[in-house]
């Protein structure tokens, strides 16, 4: 359908011809009649032409190039506003079906990969307590000071003012206990360690102790 429009619209038959396409044959049938007739006509009787009237020569000469350059620069701008509006209608219909079934098929490719994902994850352990083994051992050598008082292999200590932790084996609840409150001999910490440093080195002295 597109195809017989334009090639309509291009016709030869004067029928066919937009309003454009006629102001452009028109200009020039004049301009060539113009010519034809000043260059042929007039001359054999008025050989002096266009002597006395030189001015109007050219005057009309100016005005029958500047329509004709009128005319075709009108219908080169409408030939390609016909040319932008023919793309625009014949490439949404092509390209619509192919990029909607790709979007779909990686929306349902993405969520499939999610749940399986999902599903074989592992669940990870959690320290008991929610104290960080490690981070509790620096406290205990460092900032606790627990190895002056404490023997546990582990961490390479030898203190005997307090129990040797290797052979009591303190549950978490129980060093938690001892190091927020004190027993005997050993002070509070609760002034001293923040509660996550509690937490990490109660985590560390059951997990290490007896090992």
């Amino acid at each position: 359908m597109v195809a017989s429009s334009t090639v309509s619209s291009w016709s030869p038959w004067p029928l066919a011809l937009t309003g454009y396409e006629i102001g452009l044959l028109t200009s020039a049938l004049v301009f060539i009649v113009f010519a034809l007739v000043v260059a042929l006509i007039v001359p054999r009787s008025r050989p002096t032409f266009p002597s006395k009237h030189l001015g109007w020569f050219v005057a009309a000469c100016i005005v029958l190039f500047a329509v004709q350059l009128t005319a075709v620069i009108l219908l080169a701008e409408l030939g390609e506003e016909e040319h932008e509006e023919v793309a625009q209608e014949t490439g949404p219909v092509e390209t619509a079906p192919a990029e909607t079934t790709s979007a779909t098929e990686t929306t349902e490719t993405t969520e499939t990969q999610t749940t399986g994902t999902t599903e074989t994850a592992e669940p990870t352990e959690t320290p008991e307590g929610g104290g960080d083994p490690a981070a509790g051992k620096d406290v205990f050598l460092a900032a606790g000071g627990c190895g002056a008082c404490h023997t546990l292999a582990d961490a390479g200590t030898s203190g005997s003012i307090g129990p040797n932790l290797d052979a009591a084996s303190p549950s978490f609840d129980t060093a938690l206990d001892r190091v927020t409150n004190g027993a005997g001999v050993m002070p509070a910490f609760e002034d001293t360690l923040a509660e996550q440093q509690i937490k990490d080195v109660a985590t560390y002295v059951s997990s290490a102790a007896g090992g």
